[in-house]
């Protein structure tokens, strides 16, 4: 599979959502107001989550375009949030392909097998992605997309490292140790898993874009366990594959990853090797905005209120908010959003009241 030219999304041209706050912000602009919204803010801290999907599974919850796309519209009816991020999950792409893979519920991805031989790779990248299956997620997209109006979609991938090392240990990882020493052991083999990864989520990414997402983030969320010298070598170039799929579509990209100090100016060069001209990179919770403005000069940022502080009394997490919208002042735009996901028991009125704080300042 090879990343095409795709013509201008119709999002951006059609005004719909060209002057909304998110897309300003990630064209390095500063709107009359700051926007927001959370990584993960679909899911299981919202009651009405828990009913609309009772008894379905995670990933047939992802394939059923009614449901992805009234899940991904809870949350902006709820909080008022400036964009609606897209239900899915990023292993979706390994299961329209025909990998055997579920969602653990209490543990997370969990493959038929580990992928950790020259073999096991060859028959994975022997498959492909067709382009009709992704039809479920162009369906859900589109849904979604007439009921927002000026609200922008993001649509999301995965990052093909954190693909992959799924695939490599076969689950949740908290070293990926398996995965790295694949990357150094059979340099030939990793290459060829994440050239594959980062194709399929290129697709992935490049249908939610075709069906009418505004803007984009690729989630790298096991980045962080690498050394700069490994991610620049090992990872940084399929990343950009992956982005590539998307360059000519005019819609802005985030790149995201959890631990990632370390390697900030990686995940921008990761950007801009895509050829993607507007473009932001998100910060975990970890690092300041002011000090992750100084090493991205001129580079709009997303982020970083501490998740942990969602369950803190109130004066505590103001405090922390507006700290995080005054250092971010320091960069050319910046989208407010936690440094990682909501966590689930989460209570949503803390959310609303995060938004409404956010937006008056």
């Amino acid at each position: 599979m090879k990343s095409t030219t795709l013509a201008p999304a119709h999002p951006l041209t059609d005004g719909r959502t060209s002057a909304a706050p998110l897309v300003q912000a990630l064209r390095g602009e500063r709107p009359g107001r700051t926007p927001v919204w959370f990584m993960r803010q679909a899911g299981r801290s919202l009651p009405e989550y828990r009913e609309v999907r009772r008894g379905t599974g995670m990933l047939e919850a992802c394939l059923r375009p009614d449901l992805a796309a009234e899940i991904t519209l809870q949350p902006v009816r709820r909080h008022g949030v400036d964009a609606a991020v897209f239900f899915s999950d990023i292993v979706v792409p390994l299961k329209l392909a025909g990998v055997g893979v579920d969602i653990a519920p209490g543990v997370g991805p969990v493959m038929d097998q580990p992928y950790r031989t020259a073999d096991d790779v060859a028959r994975l990248t022997s498959r492909g992605l067709d382009d009709a299956a992704l039809e479920p997620i162009r369906e859900a997209v589109a849904l979604t997309v007439a009921e927002l109006g000026s609200t922008p979609l993001l649509g999301f991938g995965g990052a093909p490292f954190t693909l992959a090392a799924y695939l490599v240990e076969g689950r949740p990882s908290r070293d990926h140790l398996a995965a790295r020493t694949l990357m150094h052991a059979d340099p030939e083999t990793w290459d060829a898993l994440v050239a594959w990864t980062a194709d399929l989520t290129g697709a992935f990414l490049r249908a939610q874009v075709e069906a009418g997402a505004s803007a984009v983030q690729l989630f790298d969320s096991w980045a962080g366990s690498l050394s700069l010298a490994d991610y620049t070598a090992r990872v940084a170039p399929s990343s950009a594959r992956a982005l590539a799929f998307v360059a000519g579509s005019g819609v802005p990209a985030i790149h995201f990853g959890t631990g990632t100090g370390h390697l900030l100016p990686a995940l921008r060069d990761v950007l801009v090797t895509a050829g993607v001209p507007d473009h932001a990179v998100g910060i975990d919770y970890r690092t300041p905005l002011d000090e992750a403005a100084a090493l991205l000069p001129g580079v709009p940022l997303q982020g970083n209120i501490d998740p942990a502080l969602l369950g803190a009394p109130w004066d505590v997490l103001e405090a922390h908010v507006r700290d995080v919208v005054s250092r971010g002042l320091k960069a050319p735009g910046h989208v407010v959003n936690l440094g990682h996901g909501v966590p689930p028991d989460t209570d949503p009125t803390v959310l609303t009241r995060v938004v409404e704080l956010v937006h008056s300042l």
